[in-house]
């Protein structure tokens, strides 16, 4: 299995150790990975202001080294699900399709591809707060959304349960969006950091101290707001915990 690993332009800037453990975690299996390091950006912020003609030389750029593999993984599901469910600025050619259907995320590609029963590697003895962020629950489908009356499930629990010593909990309003949004966060900041603020003084109310989740981008966001107000919560991306690095 040959497998391309691309890590997005926000987690190369500010969060090297998430693509790291990402990384190191892949290589503990039995397959080929090989970083892309010509791709910078997804287009994700272009398509997030409507700008889909804008981003198509990006997504060309992408769909040219994302070419060849098997499988492509990111450490970030706002940014697979920009490649798997907005990649429409190129034309929808076999290998578009090929691109769109075998990108994931890291929690996809361990839980459904690799389909891992364990991880002997790893050990967090705490309480850890998980946030699905919209991306991942909604559009990647990595649990259910409570607002669904359907089959409860989650991708991202089953995985951190194979922790050794580590208890999954959730904030009070475990679904609620956290605020981030990209450009959203831009754009009106005042909504998108009291949605912060909401979030993270829900974890306080419950004790929570450790906060992980499969998009680094919604824990950036959380973390920031959590220091500006002075709550005490520090966050790991979920493959620093899975690969064992978390302390």
């Amino acid at each position: 299995m040959k497998v391309g690993f691309f890590v997005p332009c926000y987690v190369d800037a500010l969060a090297p150790e998430a693509a790291i453990s990402s990384y190191e975690l892949l290589r503990r299996f039995d397959i080929d990975v090989e970083y892309i390091e010509q791709v910078a950006c997804c287009g994700l912020p272009l398509t997030d202001m409507g700008y889909d003609r804008k981003a198509c030389a990006m997504e060309r750029n992408l769909v040219k080294h994302f070419s060849g593999y098997d499988y492509v993984v990111i450490p970030s599901g706002i940014c697979t699900d920009q490649v798997r469910n907005h990649l429409n600025a190129v034309e929808q050619t076999p290998e578009v399709k090929h691109i769109r259907e075998t990108t994931h995320d890291i929690v996809d590609f361990l839980h459904d591809v690799l389909q891992v029963k364990s991880l002997p590697w790893a050990r967090f003895p705490h309480k850890v707060a998980l946030h699905n962020g919209c991306h991942s629950l909604r559009s990647l489908h990595q649990a259910r959304p409570t607002e669904l009356m359907i089959p409860d499930f989650s991708k991202t629990e089953a995985l951190l349960k194979m922790v050794d010593g580590l208890e999954v909990a959730y904030a009070t309003r475990r679904d609620e969006c956290c605020g981030f949004g990209g450009t959203f966060s831009v754009w009106d900041a005042s909504c998108s950091g009291q949605q912060g603020l909401d979030k993270v003084s829900d974890y306080e109310r419950n004790g929570l101290k450790y906060v992980t989740s499969a998009d680094f981008s919604c824990l950036l966001h959380q973390q920031c707001v959590a220091r500006k107000f002075g709550v005490d919560i520090k966050t790991y991306y979920i493959a620093e915990i899975l690969n064992g690095d978390a302390v």
